[in-house]
């Protein structure tokens, strides 16, 4: 039985929610740290789990095909409690990739993310690398984040040394939330699934889940938290509550008078926070 931690995805369901994925941002380096703990209500006893992920983001001065380059680095670790039995802690798969960001309209943006999950030799992870596209868009005027990002995930190989199969998966983060001065408030949704498989006997997973965001512009950083639930699931063995805590930090930005025409997002500026995510 799958942790709560874990679903079949390499990408966690619901990593990237609160973010205006589709949209471009201001040239620089910055780091999204986002925790989550989960309890799943399963029997005889409810799992746990615990995702703590980093990831940095890279917008580059360069264009691909007129979008805005970005590169990204992910490091995640987790720990599980399976049954409400001893914990178990390790890193998981690392993500490198490289995005996109088109801008297609005054406040409209998409973007495609190409990379990669790298192995991992941590018992309770997914084992295999796997190749990892994601398709976004996002509206970002009068202060509102409407995003939809597509994660598309191929396992390099059908079964772990342990005898666990793997499939390919596809899961879908949606946010719509409306910043309010510094305040960020709104809707969060997201849902995974388990992509067909020749495998006789094989139960694939997946869930939707739902809940509410609320979000803090600070000076130096941003913060979101926010709270779902699994309104469904399937071969979960029951539904997942989930509390998360991010921090979004500009770490590098490069001096305004040495980058001419640089797109500009400001703090409160009607495209949100940062878009760095795993």
């Amino acid at each position: 039985m799958p942790a709560p931690a874990l679903a079949r995805s390499a990408a966690l369901p619901g990593i990237t929610v609160g973010l205006p994925t589709g949209w471009q941002v201001p040239e620089g380096v910055q780091m999204n740290l986002t925790t989550s703990f989960a309890e799943r209500g399963t029997l005889p006893r409810d799992n746990q789990g615990n995702n703590n992920l980093v990831v940095f983001l890279w917008a580059t001065p360069w264009k691909v095909l007129g979008g805005q380059l970005r590169l990204i680095q992910s490091f995640p670790f987790n720990a599980v409690s399976p049954q409400e039995g001893p914990w178990q802690a390790g890193l998981a798969q690392p993500l490198t990739t490289a995005q996109v960001a088109w801008k297609i309209g005054d406040n409209l943006g998409v973007s495609y993310f190409l990379g990669g999950f790298w192995p991992s030799d941590t018992l309770f992870a997914l084992r295999s690398a796997s190749i990892a596209q994601r398709f976004a868009i996002s509206y970002v005027g009068d202060g509102w984040n409407l995003t939809a990002n597509l994660h598309y995930g191929t396992m390099l190989e059908e079964n772990s040394p342990t005898g666990v199969h793997y499939s390919d998966y596809m899961n879908l983060d949606l946010t719509a939330t409306k910043r309010f001065g510094k305040w960020q408030l709104g809707a969060v949704a997201f849902g995974s699934t388990d992509l067909p498989t020749n495998r006789p006997g094989y139960r694939p997973v997946g869930q939707v889940a739902a809940g509410a965001l609320v979000g803090y512009a600070f000076e130096k950083f941003t913060v979101q938290t926010f709270v779902t639930r699994d309104i469904a699931q399937r071969n979960l063995g029951g539904e997942e509550t989930r509390a998360w805590l991010r921090f979004l930090v500009p770490l590098w930005r490069p001096d305004n008078d040495q980058v001419p025409n640089r797109v500009t997002v400001r703090r409160n500026s009607d495209a949100g926070p940062p878009v760095a995510g795993r």
